[in-house]
């Protein structure tokens, strides 16, 4: 088990050269991210666009006959990223190539080769660091079930269950949606969409608690430097909503969550044309502050046992809104630990009887540098109100964390 902190970077194997991939890899893997989130078959005119090097993927748009030399590419990235400690969660390829709804397509799969080339594909990278990501962001009738379904059993027929398997809804939706009785997915995954203040809490209650039991993460929230809605006029999503839709997720019950960055999942730069109104070159989108403080949740997460975390919003006993204020809380198993996320820098009341031993040791957790300072000693008895404006005004959001003083890892 591992804290999944995602990339989205879609056109990596498309746009990038080996210079771009490894400078682009060697940044993420010095910011504490676990897996890139790259698709084989692009969605950008994949079939027909030669990706950096001059390649297509594919001989006559057949997915039984790859264009090897296009894959030797591919091999190159994966490689680097798995020697830098990063996962490439894989997408086989792009919805479109099976349901283009929208999108250039052509639609090119069938349950037969889409079998075919799902075994390949995974014999292939069969040792590598790979999760293999279906759907590719597309709704699903019953003919695409059975071509995603066949997919995933020519994966299963080369690496058996040694590399996990998910799938990537449409926005607004989760794979639970769609393919939640198969019985080859290993974990959900949600699209909760490029929106200021989209309560993604709720997507995780609803599929933490959905039989089967499996492991659920936003896979694809709001991106940083996306206009708001898909409208510029509305604003554009910055490192605070990252903030908020990562700690709102993951203390929710999510095992992870996937960070993207407008301009880098299209490695958006001239010649090619911006998508939905991207606006900064990749190369200078890497420096924004979303993708470094992301880094510092992983780091919470990974300070206290992490497979005792639970979600329990019964810890808050202060007023609680669904907007923009929304208080999130999660704790261990055992009350050793709680932690509670605080976006906007108000007043938050704690029953504290949810912490075990008989002494707390409370501290504030700055998710803009990962810095922790300390908040008091407090009994765990009856409530207690917390204020993180009593010690530091200079941010809008904060970690309150509770630590059981005879257990606290300081």
């Amino acid at each position: 088990p591992f804290f999944y902190l995602g990339d989205t970077a879609w056109e990596l194997f498309h746009r990038c050269n080996r210079e771009d991939a490894e400078l682009y890899l060697a940044d993420r893997a010095s910011k504490k991210f676990t897996v890139i989130q790259a698709v084989a078959l692009a969605e950008f005119d994949g079939l027909h666009t030669p990706n950096a090097l001059g390649h297509l993927p594919l001989i006559d748009d057949d997915p039984t006959k790859p264009n090897e030399p296009y894959w030797q590419h591919v091999d190159f990235v994966v490689n680097k990223a798995n020697a830098l400690g990063l996962h490439i969660g894989m997408l086989p390829t792009w919805g479109d190539k099976y349901n283009s709804v929208w999108g250039i397509g052509p639609e090119i799969f069938t349950p037969e080769n889409a079998r075919i080339y799902g075994k390949w594909i995974a014999s292939r990278y069969a040792k590598s660091d790979i999760i293999w990501i279906l759907g590719g962001d597309r709704p699903i009738l019953e003919r695409h079930l059975e071509i995603n379904r066949a997919m995933a059993e020519g994966i299963r027929s080369a690496v058996g269950n040694s590399q996990l398997i998910t799938f990537h809804p449409h926005g607004g939706e989760s794979s639970s949606t769609f393919v939640g009785s198969e019985p080859w997915l290993d974990f959900n995954t949600t699209q909760s969409g490029h929106v200021r203040d989209r309560d993604n809490y709720l997507y995780m209650e609803r599929d933490y608690r959905r039989l089967p039991f499996r492991p659920v993460l936003d896979a694809e929230p709001g991106y940083e430097d996306h206009p708001n809605g898909f409208n510029p006029e509305r604003g554009w999503l910055d490192h605070h909503d990252i903030r908020k839709s990562l700690y709102w997720s993951v203390f929710a019950g999510a095992c992870g969550y996937t960070y993207g960055c407008h301009d880098i999942w299209q490695f958006y730069q001239p010649p090619h044309l911006p998508v939905n109104w991207a606006r900064t070159p990749w190369k200078e989108a890497m420096g924004l502050p979303g993708a470094t403080h992301v880094q510092h949740c992983r780091t919470l997460m990974e300070s206290r046992p992490y497979l005792m975390r639970i979600p329990d919003q019964s810890i808050i006993k202060s007023d609680n809104n669904i907007s923009t204020d929304h208080i999130r809380a999660t704790r261990a198993s055992d009350g050793s630990y709680a932690m509670i996320y605080i976006p906007s820098g108000q007043r938050v009341t704690i029953d504290m009887t949810k912490i075990s031993g008989i002494k707390v040791i409370a501290s504030w957790y700055n998710p803009r540098s990962g810095e922790a300072r300390p908040a008091g000693e407090f009994a765990t008895t009856g409530n207690q109100e917390f204020f993180p404006g009593d010690w530091d005004q200079s941010g809008r959001d904060w970690v309150l964390v509770l630590d059981d003083a005879a257990k606290c890892p300081h």
